[in-house]
């Protein structure tokens, strides 16, 4: 990626966060091409940290927009229930201003993580403008 890794989603406060941070795109060969995105999670808390690789599709992307639309309207969501790879839960809790999140791997590490974060007045439009960012990396739809 020319610009360099982009955070898709970024939930920090409290000491603790999860991100989710695109670090590249690639490209599948064969009669037709399909372009991935190259991604990690990273999870950091007092108590633990890790890293898990992962791609990204298109359609994960337009599934993470309506995610995005459904929390805003204060709605709990899960990201990529039914994907190949780990999956993301976030739940408001409206009176305390934080979010619950918790990131699922039931393919490779078989582990489950849940953090606590606080809800900045900002995030939202910020994970608007993040999502916009990595749409951008991609090429254009073939005929479009």
């Amino acid at each position: 990626m020319a610009q360099g890794p982009i955070d898709l989603i970024r939930l920090v406060g409290g000491g603790n966060s999860v991100v989710l941070r695109v670090t590249g795109r690639e490209t599948g060969g064969g009669a037709r091409t399909t372009d991935v995105l190259t991604s990690e999670f990273v999870v950091d808390t007092p108590f633990i940290s890790g890293t898990l690789n992962d791609w990204l599709f298109p359609a994960d992307l337009t599934e993470w927009q309506e995610c995005l639309d459904a929390l805003d309207a204060g709605q709990p969501i899960t990201w990529r229930e039914a994907a190949r790879g780990p999956s993301l839960s976030i739940e408001r809790d409206e009176a305390d201003e934080r979010l619950r999140v918790t990131i699922r791997d039931n393919v490779m590490t078989l582990t489950t993580v849940t953090v606590t974060v606080p809800l900045a007045d900002s995030w939202f439009d910020d994970a608007y403008h993040r999502l916009e960012q990595v749409w951008k990396t991609l090429p254009p739809a073939e005929g479009g």
